[in-house]
Parts: C-alpha cells; sequence; structure tokens
C-alpha cells in the first residue's frame, strides 16, 4: 500500500498519478464554476500547465514501463497515446482561446469529458497492472522519475510529442520556450 515519503509526497507512481488526476478534475471544475474572467483565465492557466507536465511525465515513465510489464502493454499504451494526442489538439486550441469567446466553454467541456475518460482509462487498464506487476520500489522509483519529468516538462500542449524519444528531442526546447512565454505572461500582468 503506498504511503508518503519522508517530503510528505506519494512514493507510489500509481498513488502519485490519482492524485493528480483528482486535481485535474478539481481544476476543470474552477475553471467552469469562476466566477470573473479573470478567475477563469487564472484557473485555465494551472490547468493546462497540470496536463502538459502530467501528460509528459506519464508518456516518458509511465507508458514505457506499462509497455514493458503489462499482457497488452503496447495496445494499452497505444490506445492512451492516442487519447492524450487527441487531448492536446483541444487543448492547444483552447489555449490559443479567450476565455470570454463564446466558443470557450462548450470546448472547454469537451475536453474535459475527454480528459476525464483517459483518466477513467488510466485507472482502469494501465494503473492496476502496474501495481500489481512493479515491486514498491519501482513504483517509488518511478513516482520519483514522475516529479523529476514533470520539473521539466513543457507547461504547454505540444501535439504529436507523445513518445519518449520526441519528448527527449522536443522537450526541452519547448519547455524553455513555454517557460518563458509564462513568465512574460506573468510581468505583464496578463494571466492567459
Amino acid at each position: 500500500m503506498p504511503h508518503l515519503d519522508d517530503a510528505g509526497e506519494n512514493d507510489d507512481v500509481v498513488a502519485l498519478l490519482m492524485q493528480q488526476h483528482n486535481h485535474i478534475r478539481g481544476l476543470f471544475a474552477e475553471v467552469e464554476n469562476a466566477a470573473t474572467a479573470d478567475d477563469r483565465a487564472e484557473a485555465f492557466r494551472r490547468l493546462v500547465r497540470l496536463l502538459a507536465v502530467h501528460e509528459t511525465a506519464e508518456e516518458e515513465v509511465v507508458h514505457p514501463s506499462a509497455r514493458r510489464l503489462l499482457r497488452d502493454g503496447e495496445q494499452v499504451v497505444d490506445d492512451r497515446l492516442e487519447e492524450e494526442r487527441a487531448a492536446k489538439e483541444k487543448l492547444s486550441r483552447l489555449d490559443d482561446m479567450n476565455p470570454d469567446d463564446p466558443g470557450f466553454m462548450p470546448a472547454l467541456r469537451e475536453l474535459r469529458a475527454d480528459v476525464l475518460q483517459h483518466a477513467v482509462s488510466e485507472e482502469q487498464y494501465e494503473f492496476p497492472g502496474l501495481r500489481e506487476k512493479a515491486g514498491a520500489r519501482q513504483l517509488a522509483l518511478m513516482a520519483t522519475a514522475v516529479r523529476a519529468a514533470e520539473a521539466m516538462a513543457p507547461t504547454r500542449p505540444h501535439p504529436g510529442v507523445e513518445t519518449v524519444a520526441e519528448n527527449v528531442a522536443v522537450g526541452p526546447v519547448a519547455a524553455v520556450i513555454d517557460r518563458t512565454r509564462d513568465a512574460v505572461r506573468k510581468a505583464m500582468g496578463n494571466g492567459s
């Protein structure tokens, strides 16, 4: 059973990712229920960032392990990567929209449905097999690797970059560009 490490963080990758899935669900609700356009834009920025780093870490750490460890690992991971690619495309389009745009909320709700179904699929088809096949030490190492990947991941969606090789080739440059863009937006007082 997972527990917290000395830093108070989950030392089990499945528990860590489930916790992030819950945070993603909460952020979708926060965006949808925001009282003002500024609140919606700020919550959406946090959602975009979490989704981008979360998916990159899964692509770099979790999916390769699932391919090796799960009986139908290739198919399970290929299905998840297709879901991630489609979600990144929708998220990228939304990221270019103003949260006040009349099309924003319908597009957000569509993305929400896709992302939450993707999370359920991971929780149903990928995570139980990882928990069964990987030992506690490997799950802890994967949690550490996920946190490290997230620290270096791009903060915006990059559709078409869903494999370890693509993330290694594109990720560092995209991360620098994304983090620079984030800093400029913050300095200019523009959260969108």
